[in-house]
């Protein structure tokens, strides 16, 4: 019998693979919260055909567990300049959530993207569509111009901290493959 057949080793982690949540962290870290009030988020649902009892993912159905942005906060390693309202936030599951990322709802739910509504075979997909367009029509989502607001000066020394934590994580990950390795052969396993 093989019993290898059952055996996976832990993917080896990496610094850098951190490198667009770090990325994230930067753009996240200055992007403002604006909360609704309990009538926003009623007219959200209304819009959206739920209720308090029928709290569902919006692309899919199954149960809600997070609040996805319709339009992406982050494009290109660049905040896209929307922000967190109700109105650029959906009820998700972490499925559709994770599988969706920065692209946009519209050509992400019809996509044979791995976990996507369309190749899970949601069966009112049509449904979902409208009610979601009809979502993104609801108000004028906001789109503010960070640098203009902070000054150039500032909006600068951001993204140099930014590039700082990038290129540290480089030479760090080159560390600790020196040192993995070392470790490896010291042990005979190389």
């Amino acid at each position: 019998m093989d019993y290898l057949s059952l055996f996976r080793m832990p993917k080896p982690m990496k610094i850098t693979g951190r490198s667009s949540s770090i990325t994230n962290a930067f753009i996240n870290s200055i992007i403002p919260i604006i909360v609704p009030t309990n009538e926003q988020v009623k007219e959200a649902l209304d819009i959206l055909g739920m209720d308090h009892d029928k709290f569902e993912c919006s692309y899919c159905g199954s149960t809600a567990t997070e609040w996805d942005h319709l339009r992406p906060l982050v494009l290109n390693k660049k905040p896209t300049g929307y922000v967190s309202e109700i109105h650029n936030l959906v009820p998700a599951c972490g499925k559709c959530n994770q599988s969706k990322g920065n692209r946009e709802w519209d050509s992400w739910i019809i996509s044979t993207a791995k976990l996507s509504p369309k190749s899970r075979g949601v069966k009112d997909l049509e449904d979902r569509i409208k009610r979601l367009s009809a979502y993104d029509k609801w108000l004028e989502p906001t789109v503010v111009d960070f640098e203009m607001i902070v000054g150039k000066e500032k909006w600068e020394q951001h993204w140099e901290n930014w590039q700082l934590v990038q290129n540290t994580m480089r030479e760090a990950q080159t560390l600790a493959t020196d040192i993995n390795q070392k470790i490896a052969k010291s042990y005979g396993k190389l």
